[in-house]
């Protein structure tokens, strides 16, 4: 919950310092941004976080309420935004490949006259129609988590090449011996998805025990994946799986 209390912080921060121009800044990669800062030194860095104008309202689109993490992002939108003085509406498109369900959600917060927009895009692609709407209506976007907007000029959310890292130095420690791995990815060509896969693969291939023997995108849907899970056990029966 500290996590998604300082997404909203941050987010909302985004009101206070201002928006730069996007044309000015090089596409984002955000495991690599040189300026980046951890969560627990934003007030020390920017001072105590400030009031805000009144009326001042914040908007929020993530993925999907199907998953429990985003459920669990909006309750800290909501938290965060009661203590501020903050209203904070979180919308959610159908499932987590309904693009043009995002999409329309995030056009539509913007003509409601949000202050400033939360979003956690579907994929790198799919919400940067609205980054000139937004900018032509003044209201700064925050790119939270897990897809990254190229043109994204505020960006809340994990390095995500460590999440894979982690996990394989899991399998790493509690799997001494090593053996074959099979990966069921997340949607395919998204950013996060493949940082954490190379994170994964790099790290496991290197401990020198283990050979990845698939892997296969599950597009962040929970069929999808239990599918080929279910293909590659039948296959390769002898398979440790990591869902990335």
């Amino acid at each position: 919950m500290k996590f998604l209390l300082a997404t909203a912080t941050a987010a909302l921060m985004a009101l206070s310092i201002g928006s730069a121009f996007s044309a000015d800044l090089a596409p984002l990669n955000s495991d690599t941004e040189k300026d980046r800062i951890d969560w627990s030194q934003v007030e020390a860095k920017f001072g105590a976080f400030p009031k805000l104008p009144d009326g001042t309202k914040a908007g929020a689109v993530s993925k999907t309420l199907t998953n429990e993490y985003w459920r669990s992002l909006g309750e800290g939108y909501k938290a965060f935004g009661e203590k501020a003085g903050v209203p904070v509406v979180y919308q959610a498109a159908q499932s987590e490949g309904d693009q043009l369900g995002q999409l329309t959600i995030a056009e539509g917060l913007i003509t409601q006259g949000y202050s400033v927009l939360l979003v956690s895009p579907q994929t790198d692609a799919n919400l940067q129609p609205i980054m000139e709407q937004a900018k032509a209506a003044n209201v700064p976007v925050v790119n939270v988590n897990d897809a990254v907007i190229p043109q994204a000029e505020h960006y809340v959310g994990n390095v995500q090449r460590d999440n894979g890292v982690r996990v394989a130095k899991w399998f790493i420690k509690n799997r001494p011996n090593g053996g074959k791995v099979a990966i069921v990815e997340g949607q395919a060509g998204v950013y996060a998805a493949v940082q954490r896969t190379d994170g994964f693969k790099s790290t496991i291939t290197q401990a020198g025990k283990f050979e990845v023997v698939a892997s296969v995108p599950g597009n962040w849907d929970r069929q999808t994946s239990y599918d080929a899970a279910t293909n590659i056990l039948q296959q390769h029966p002898d398979r440790l799986l990591c869902q990335q």
